[in-house]
């Protein structure tokens, strides 16, 4: 879609259609009104899920800033599932679906009353991606809000995040803590409102967004709860009003040295593997050419220097007091690993932005380390390929997992098995358990594995196995995990194939991810296979069964 004239909202609804300007001065816009450009305020807020609860407000205060800027803002809705409270349930079939249909729903509404502009108030993992989608898909001048990151919790002076709910689970499978501290757990992880604390997929796409340049400064670091965070959504208005003077719009800001800079910090702060599925995604809509294999060529020249949860120690709150995302990008442009004379939404460079910026105090802070001595020297994300996985697979290896695993396979045909086998003891020190049917077609929707792993390591067994699944794994999810395998299971992919007690062998230095099993045996296991029938006949799953792609190619429904 071509960028726009100045006011197009406003100069069509007035020669093509005058009921709409009289359905304007029915909502209670005056005649000053209708010379004024109008801006589509896209929140995702809900009620009941703790990272969008937020969000309305919000809006409200993104609403005046554009009002105060001599803009009309119109605040619409759209839809959201929560990762956290579908993760291990049917729910999780409808979380990755429902980024799509939020880039579908912004585009429906922006194009079909042809707002001049669209700011995206979003603040949970497929919010950010699907806002992003719909931006890059319409082509006006567009930003986003994060609505910020929670706050931790606490229990007996202990630290605590969604994660630490899942842990929980494990523990209480290993009989290794009272009924009384599983509930304390439960009931202190999550205390108010805000995304998952840690560098999590909410964390990292809001981090990479802005390092793409489509947020102003620091949206990623403000807890929700922050002052900074009112301040910035006030300051949304003449941002915008610059962007449509300028006619800045998101294609010029999301080019493919940007997509560069985006994924080079969610590799250097240790991000979610779901940020390969998003990129992927979002280049398509914006006509970037940008592949599994661009992102690898990423990880191996950037360092993992951030020692953040969930492999690290420390949260998102705890950013901000050091430079927030701003500093870490500046000391990233310093060592060259960011590309600063990319536009942004403040109609100034990465490097303009960053120039009053303050460097991070190595000496003062323990949360970000220098390249020189960096916790791992080449990125966490891996793309691994062989014969489970001819189209890839993403390994998420900080390197305290190792880089290497051998062991045999423990088959587990849903997600379920793996907490049934957990509790009956059937997890065992050097297997490779094998999730399959989980993927985009056949889970369907790709269900995270963020209940499975945090159990397993709550059972003290996080050291000791491997897992591999062709569905994901939550930004929340640590130890050695390689997801989505493709091609899928329910595609005929050969980890549909696998037996248990095959021997794998999953390698993070060369990258590759290999059954030893012959090609002969495979054909003649192929022979005996059949795909699953889906239970879905009808309405939002099964659309997306017939119209999603695979996860190497972004799991996009618009091809």
């Amino acid at each position: 879609m071509s960028k726009l004239n100045k006011y197009s909202a406003t100069l069509t609804q007035e020669v093509t259609n005058p009921a709409a300007k009289a359905m304007l001065y029915g909502i209670g816009l005056t005649s000053d009104d209708m010379q004024k450009a109008q801006i589509g305020i896209a929140s995702t807020g809900y009620e009941g899920n703790t990272c969008n609860m937020h969000l309305n407000g919000l809006s409200v205060h993104v609403k005046k800033g554009v009002q105060e800027n001599g803009m009309v803002g119109l605040i619409f809705h759209t839809i959201g599932v929560s990762d956290g409270m579908t993760n291990g349930n049917d729910g999780m079939s409808y979380s990755l679906p429902s980024r799509d249909i939020i880039a579908d729903s912004i585009e429906n509404v922006v194009g079909g009353q042809w707002y001049d502009g669209v700011i995206a108030v979003v603040g949970c993992d497929k919010n950010m991606p699907g806002a992003m989608m719909a931006l890059a898909r319409l082509n006006r001048p567009g930003m986003l809000v994060y609505g910020g990151t929670i706050r931790s919790g606490e229990y007996k002076g202990q630290k605590l995040d969604i994660v630490s709910a899942f842990e929980a689970l494990g523990k209480k499978f290993a009989n290794t803590i009272s009924d009384e501290d599983y509930e304390g757990i439960i009931k202190n992880a999550i205390p108010g409102q805000g995304a998952c604390g840690g560098m999590y997929t909410a964390n990292t796409m809001a981090s990479s967004m802005e390092a793409m340049g489509l947020t102003l400064a620091n949206s990623s670091s403000y807890p929700a709860t922050h002052e900074g965070k009112k301040a910035e959504c006030l300051a949304i208005g003449a941002a915008m009003k610059n962007m449509l003077e300028k006619n800045i719009c998101p294609r010029d800001i999301m080019t493919r040295k940007a997509f560069e800079n985006a994924m080079t910090v969610v590799t250097a702060l240790g991000g979610s593997t779901n940020a390969v599925l998003h990129y992927l995604a979002i280049a398509k809509a914006a006509e970037v050419p940008f592949t599994l294999k661009d992102i690898q060529d990423i990880s191996d020249r950037t360092p993992l220097i951030a020692d953040l949860k969930p492999s690290g120690k420390y949260y998102m709150e705890d950013m901000l007091a050091i430079g927030g995302v701003p500093a870490v990008m500046k000391y990233l442009l310093k060592v060259g690993l960011l590309h600063g004379d990319c536009m942004t939404v403040t109609g100034k460079t990465i490097a303009e932005n960053l120039a009053e910026v303050p460097e991070l105090d190595f000496s003062a802070q323990k949360i970000i380390k220098p390249i020189t001595e960096p916790i791992k020297a080449t990125g966490h994300l891996q793309i691994l390929y062989g014969n489970i996985a001819p189209d890839g697979a993403v390994a998420k290896i900080t390197g305290k997992e190792g880089e290497k695993f051998e062991g045999l396979a423990k088959v587990c045909e849903r997600e379920e098995e793996v907490i049934e086998f957990l509790s009956k003891g059937e997890i065992k020190a050097g297997q490779v358990i094998v999730i399959r049917n989980e993927g985009p077609k056949g889970g369907p929707g790709m269900p995270e594995m963020l209940k499975p792993t945090s159990a397993i390591i709550g059972a003290g067994l996080g050291d000791k196995v491997a897992m591999i699944t062709d569905g994901r794994f939550s930004g929340g999810t640590h130890g050695f995990v390689v997801g989505h395998v493709s091609p899928e299971a329910q595609a005929g992919g050969n980890i549909g194939l696998i037996k248990d007690g095959d021997k794998i062998t999953l390698d993070a230095v060369n990258n590759t991810i290999h059954m030893h099993v012959s090609d002969e045996e495979l054909a003649e296991r192929r022979k005996l296979w059949t795909p699953k029938e889906s239970p879905f006949k009808q309405g939002v799953l099964r659309k997306y069964i017939k119209n999603v792609s695979s996860a190497s190619e972004g799991c996009v429904t618009d091809l």
